[in-house]
């Protein structure tokens, strides 16, 4: 199993993220998720709510507005209908 999960997100107008990452917490349609390093791959849709990027000891987060998460064993993939970045 890696030590580290590929994590892309991605809107329309842009591409936010993409690296390496530890676990990203996200707010499917049927209920919140997490994905690690070695996740199981699914498909799901997702609702209105955060992102969570766990990097280390710091953490990112991203308001998304609907979309798709795809998790491969290349890692997680989100494509949101809307995100921006939340300064914390």
């Amino acid at each position: 199993m890696a030590d580290t999960l590929h994590f892309s997100l991605v809107s329309p107008e842009r591409e936010l993220f993409s690296g390496d990452v530890d676990q990203v917490d996200a707010p499917g349609s049927e209920g919140d998720f997490g994905v690690l390093p070695g996740h199981a791959p699914f498909m799901t849709t997702l609702k209105e709510g955060r992102v969570h990027v766990h990097i280390g000891g710091t953490q990112k987060v991203y308001e998304v507005r609907g979309g798709f998460a795809d998790v491969t064993p290349q890692g997680l993939t989100i494509l949101a209908e809307k995100a921006d970045e939340v300064v914390l």
